[in-house]
């Protein structure tokens, strides 16, 4: 199993400086077993220095995976990932997809996708590296952007048929963004999520002759082409998606190297938790896409809102948590491995001009980064814990379920009366003998 390159105070002091007061980690389960991956995950957390909470990836099935996903949130999480993409690995089938969907909207929690078609990806990998492609450009070459497009508009609907608030995590290309927003138009209740690489970064850099620098960019679903970049700009300005994440999954050259002749074994992720604020700022705000407004609510607010942290977290108001970052518009800085604060040692942002910095992060009411000093303390960190049925996303879904029949099929009551129907209760005991 690899392990990342930031651990938790490296990541989450990068975090900071960047502006971001609370992570969110993907818990994974070990061998299925969903408590035994918080469990891992808490001990890694005792060195906390910032609020976090955990996103708990569900890759198999059975009837102790749905008892735990009720002891989970119970425990004060939330939000459940299903992977489909990683043919092998994380990936789950329809059928799982579908169970767990069901799961979550009765337990009141959010269902997230990775969307991507796994068995065709696992071809088209297999027909690149055969014709000789072994390269990190064979990465990106292997996922093209129909394919994240197929399987977003595959959850999107199966989310409609389970009547499931669904939260698409790391939307990397237009064909993805406009299956969100056909799902919305339906009154879908369906939120897509940006990480700052997508606004930020494009493919070209996959095709770099130096591994390390192409390997570096290798993210799935991957990055996309200036096309898909402007596109993915122009939604997060227009309202079709909705918040900027990072999925920071950061590797080091040395672990990236081990698929230095064959793309499929590179580890998967890019970083950005430093960089996410600063990011959107220069390609957001700067370009006068969207207003400071909108840059609050892309950043913060709305995570908060979607995750039922809100008005805890997301809000400067009374009796809200005292996490406040500072930026200040004027202040130009150059994006760097040489000054960032996680472990990597290398960036993908390397060399990129950014006008606007966060000058000082306040987190639980202590400054912890001014003057370019960091300030924090290993172990201050809390959990916090987050309610099931967030308003934010479940409000009208039980009005949706009790009146979607009538109004896709507005022909009368169901089920139809005919002649020569049973009694209603001769029609139940022949159910029960049946049974």
């Amino acid at each position: 199993m690899y392990l990342v390159c930031d651990l938790c105070c490296s990541g989450q002091s990068a975090a900071l400086v960047g502006g971001t007061t609370m992570h969110f980690d993907f818990a994974l389960p070990v061998d299925g077993d969903l408590e035994a991956g918080i469990k891992r995950h808490d001990q890694k957390s005792e060195l906390a220095v910032m609020d976090y909470s955990y996103h708990v990836p569900i890759t198999k099935w059975s009837e102790k995976v749905s008892s735990q996903m009720a002891a989970i949130v119970e425990k004060g999480i939330n939000s459940f990932k299903f992977f489909m993409a990683y043919k092998g690995a994380l990936m789950v089938g329809d059928e799982l997809l579908l169970d767990g969907m069901q799961r979550c909207k009765q337990l009141g929690a959010l269902a997230m996708v990775h969307g991507e078609n796994g068995d065709a990806v696992a071809l088209a990998q297999k027909t690149t590296f055969e014709s000789g492609i072994t390269g990190p450009e064979g990465h990106s070459i292997s996922r093209p952007s129909y394919l994240e497009g197929e399987a977003m508009g595959r959850a999107i609907k199966l989310a409609r048929l389970t009547k499931t608030p669904l939260y698409v995590v790391h939307v990397m290309s237009k064909d993805a963004a406009e299956e969100i927003v056909k799902g919305r138009a339906t009154g879908q209740k369906v939120w897509g999520e940006v990480v700052a690489g997508a606004i930020g970064l494009t493919d070209q850099k996959c095709w770099d002759p130096d591994f390390k620098i192409a390997a570096a960019h290798m993210i799935s679903p991957p990055l996309r082409n200036k096309d898909h970049q402007m596109a993915l700009r122009r939604a997060l300005a227009g309202g079709h998606l909705h918040l900027v994440g990072t999925d920071h999954c950061g590797w080091n050259s040395t672990q990236k190297a081990v698929g230095r002749h064959d793309f499929r074994l590179i580890p998967n992720g890019i970083h950005g938790i430093e960089e996410r604020l600063h990011v959107m700022w220069e390609t957001l705000v700067n370009t006068g896409l969207i207003k400071p407004s909108d840059f609050v609510r892309l950043s913060s607010s709305e995570a908060a809102k979607v995750f039922n942290l809100y008005p805890r977290k997301g809000v400067i108001a009374a009796g809200s948590d005292a996490d406040i970052a500072i930026i200040n518009p004027n202040k130009q800085h150059v994006l760097s491995a040489r000054t960032h604060h996680s472990a990597l040692d290398t960036s993908v942002y390397e060399g990129m001009h950014i006008k606007g910095k966060v000058v000082t992060t306040i987190s639980q009411g202590k400054v912890v980064w001014d003057n370019d000093k960091l300030s924090v303390e290993p172990g201050s960190g809390r959990f916090i814990r987050r309610q099931p049925f967030a308003p934010h996303i479940y409000t009208g879904v039980e009005e949706q379920e009790a009146t979607w029949i009538t109004e896709e099929f507005p022909y009368g009551p169901v089920p139809v009366k005919r002649k020569g129907d049973k009694a209603e209760g001769q029609g139940r005991a022949l159910m029960l003998e049946l049974v």
